[in-house]
């Protein structure tokens, strides 16, 4: 019989998984406030943007993990690691804005267009941004169910920008075990997600 937590314990769950997505965030304010980092900057851009990737691996393997088991109560988590995608996005952005470049917008928009792991990087939080801010339910209803899955599709382009991105990043040390393991993890979790989406279609139309 497939796992059903019943309303009290699913909301526990969700107090306790906010709390754990936290924790990341809270050593990176902790390790940074108390003076124990050498390169506080390397370390509080490596951690945020590899949160931002683990976070988005978990957020797609929801869908597959919630068909294979059939824990459909798993959508009820979705959205919450969904922002969680988008937090730790942000504050990579915002060490980038802040460290690199003190909020000089000009500066930042140059390094931008100059730097192509910027740009993919730049371009997948940008997209981001709709996708968080329609994630409430009075989004939906305004939108409508059809044109908000459609929005929400661009995780179909944002999951690649961020492995490009993570990917240049790693070309100038020469490692490329990580981005290729995310890489992996992300074409496996959207090839089954676009599977199941042409098998459906495929299905309506024979019918």
């Amino acid at each position: 019989m497939p796992f059903n937590p019943n309303p009290k314990q699913l909301s526990w769950l969700k107090v306790a998984l906010f709390l754990l997505s936290l924790l990341p965030f809270g050593r990176m304010v902790w390790l940074s406030a108390t003076g124990q980092l050498v390169e506080p900057l390397e370390f509080l851009t490596r951690g945020s943007g590899d949160w931002t990737l683990y976070f988005l691996c978990i957020t797609l393997a929801l869908t597959p993990l919630r068909r294979l088991a059939k824990w459909n109560w798993l959508v009820k988590l979705r959205r919450m690691l969904g922002l969680f995608v988008f937090f730790y996005a942000a504050l990579h952005f915002t060490t980038f804005l802040w460290f690199d470049h003190f909020f000089d917008l000009a500066e930042m928009w140059r390094d931008v267009l100059k730097r192509p792991f910027i740009t993919v990087g730049f371009s997948a939080f940008v997209l981001l941004i709709p996708l968080a801010a329609t994630s409430s339910n009075a989004m939906v209803r305004r939108l409508g169910g059809k044109r908000w899955q459609w929005l929400h599709r661009l995780v179909y382009l944002i999951a690649p920008l961020a492995i490009l991105h993570f990917w240049w990043m790693k070309a100038g040390k020469n490692n490329f075990a990580q981005p290729i393991l995310f890489g992996l993890i992300v074409a496996l979790l959207l090839g089954m997600r676009l599977y199941w989406a042409r098998s459906k279609a495929a299905a309506a139309k024979a019918a």
